[in-house]
Protein backbone atom coordinates (compact mmCIF):
# COMPACT_ATOMS: atom_id res chain seq x y z
CA UNK A 1 0.00 0.00 0.00
CA UNK A 2 1.65 3.18 -0.91
CA UNK A 3 1.83 6.04 1.15
CA UNK A 4 3.05 9.42 1.64
CA UNK A 5 3.83 11.52 4.74
CA UNK A 6 4.11 14.96 5.34
CA UNK A 7 6.69 16.37 7.96
CA UNK A 8 8.41 19.77 9.15
CA UNK A 9 5.21 21.78 10.25
CA UNK A 10 5.25 23.94 13.07
CA UNK A 11 4.87 27.36 14.87
CA UNK A 12 6.85 29.94 13.05
CA UNK A 13 6.67 33.94 13.19
CA UNK A 14 5.80 36.01 10.57
CA UNK A 15 9.21 36.54 7.83
CA UNK A 16 10.53 33.06 9.20
CA UNK A 17 11.33 29.85 7.29
CA UNK A 18 10.04 26.12 7.04
CA UNK A 19 10.51 23.23 5.12
CA UNK A 20 8.43 20.31 4.55
CA UNK A 21 8.85 17.22 3.46
CA UNK A 22 6.82 14.64 1.86
CA UNK A 23 8.22 11.17 2.11
CA UNK A 24 6.59 8.32 -0.53
CA UNK A 25 6.79 4.70 0.09
CA UNK A 26 5.35 2.24 -2.05
CA UNK A 27 5.71 4.56 -4.93
CA UNK A 28 8.25 5.90 -6.89
CA UNK A 29 7.77 9.94 -7.71
CA UNK A 30 9.25 9.84 -10.56
CA UNK A 31 6.16 8.06 -12.33
CA UNK A 32 4.13 10.96 -10.95
CA UNK A 33 3.21 14.68 -10.95
CA UNK A 34 3.49 16.36 -7.36
CA UNK A 35 1.79 18.68 -5.78
CA UNK A 36 1.82 20.70 -2.34
CA UNK A 37 -1.94 22.10 -1.56
CA UNK A 38 -2.87 23.70 1.72
CA UNK A 39 -6.74 23.99 3.58
CA UNK A 40 -7.21 26.72 6.03
CA UNK A 41 -10.04 26.21 8.16
CA UNK A 42 -13.35 27.45 6.81
CA UNK A 43 -11.77 27.64 2.94
CA UNK A 44 -10.98 25.15 -0.08
CA UNK A 45 -8.53 23.24 -0.53
CA UNK A 46 -5.73 25.75 -2.53
CA UNK A 47 -2.81 23.92 -4.91
CA UNK A 48 -0.04 26.13 -4.28
CA UNK A 49 2.38 24.37 -6.16
CA UNK A 50 3.06 21.63 -8.74
CA UNK A 51 5.48 19.78 -10.91
CA UNK A 52 4.40 17.75 -13.97
CA UNK A 53 5.33 14.13 -14.47
CA UNK A 54 7.38 14.65 -17.04
CA UNK A 55 9.05 17.57 -15.02
CA UNK A 56 8.45 19.95 -17.38
CA UNK A 57 6.10 21.90 -16.02
CA UNK A 58 6.34 23.59 -12.68
CA UNK A 59 3.26 26.02 -11.16
CA UNK A 60 2.91 27.99 -7.77
CA UNK A 61 0.14 30.23 -6.95
CA UNK A 62 0.44 33.76 -7.19
CA UNK A 63 0.17 33.56 -3.40
CA UNK A 64 3.32 31.97 -2.41
CA UNK A 65 5.23 32.47 -5.91
CA UNK A 66 8.61 33.68 -5.16
CA UNK A 67 8.65 32.52 -1.45
CA UNK A 68 7.59 28.43 -2.02
CA UNK A 69 9.89 26.86 -3.32
CA UNK A 70 9.17 23.30 -4.75
CA UNK A 71 12.09 19.94 -5.34
CA UNK A 72 12.14 16.56 -5.36
CA UNK A 73 14.85 14.09 -4.55
CA UNK A 74 14.72 11.42 -6.41
CA UNK A 75 17.24 9.78 -4.30
CA UNK A 76 15.53 9.77 -1.15
CA UNK A 77 12.38 9.40 -3.17
CA UNK A 78 11.10 12.84 -0.75
CA UNK A 79 9.28 16.06 -2.15
CA UNK A 80 10.11 19.15 -0.77
CA UNK A 81 8.31 22.52 -0.28
CA UNK A 82 10.52 25.65 1.40
CA UNK A 83 8.64 28.03 2.60
CA UNK A 84 9.93 31.62 2.82
CA UNK A 85 9.02 35.18 4.14
CA UNK A 86 5.92 33.23 5.21
CA UNK A 87 2.93 35.29 6.48
CA UNK A 88 -0.15 34.89 8.96
CA UNK A 89 -2.08 33.87 5.95
CA UNK A 90 -0.05 31.33 5.15
CA UNK A 91 -1.45 29.33 8.32
CA UNK A 92 -3.20 26.00 6.83
CA UNK A 93 -2.88 22.25 6.80
CA UNK A 94 -0.29 21.36 3.81
CA UNK A 95 -1.05 17.89 2.36
CA UNK A 96 1.26 16.87 -0.68
CA UNK A 97 -0.26 14.89 -3.26
CA UNK A 98 0.29 12.24 -6.25
CA UNK A 99 -1.45 11.97 -9.69
CA UNK A 100 -0.55 10.27 -13.15
CA UNK A 101 -0.95 12.16 -15.79
CA UNK A 102 -2.27 14.92 -12.73
CA UNK A 103 -1.01 18.53 -13.14
CA UNK A 104 0.62 18.91 -16.71
CA UNK A 105 0.82 22.93 -16.97
CA UNK A 106 -1.59 25.66 -16.68
CA UNK A 107 -3.45 25.60 -14.21
CA UNK A 108 -4.30 22.34 -13.17
CA UNK A 109 -2.83 22.15 -10.03
CA UNK A 110 -5.97 21.89 -8.11
CA UNK A 111 -6.86 19.21 -5.79
CA UNK A 112 -9.51 17.60 -7.65
CA UNK A 113 -6.56 16.74 -10.45
CA UNK A 114 -4.91 14.38 -7.68
CA UNK A 115 -6.65 11.33 -6.72
CA UNK A 116 -4.51 9.08 -6.25
CA UNK A 117 -2.35 9.31 -2.93
CA UNK A 118 -2.80 12.03 -0.82
CA UNK A 119 -0.20 12.75 2.76
CA UNK A 120 -2.27 13.01 6.09
CA UNK A 121 -1.07 16.34 6.20
CA UNK A 122 0.96 18.68 8.50
CA UNK A 123 0.65 21.92 9.91
CA UNK A 124 2.30 25.56 9.51
CA UNK A 125 0.71 28.32 12.07
CA UNK A 126 2.48 31.28 11.30
CA UNK A 127 1.60 33.99 14.34
CA UNK A 128 2.33 37.63 13.81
Amino acid sequence: QAQLVESGGGLVQAGGSLRLSCTASGLIFDEYSVGWFRQAPGKEREGISCISHDRDSTYYADSVKGRFTISIDDAKNTLYLRLNSLKPEDTATYYCAVEFPGYRNGDECQSNVFNRYWGQGTQVTVSS
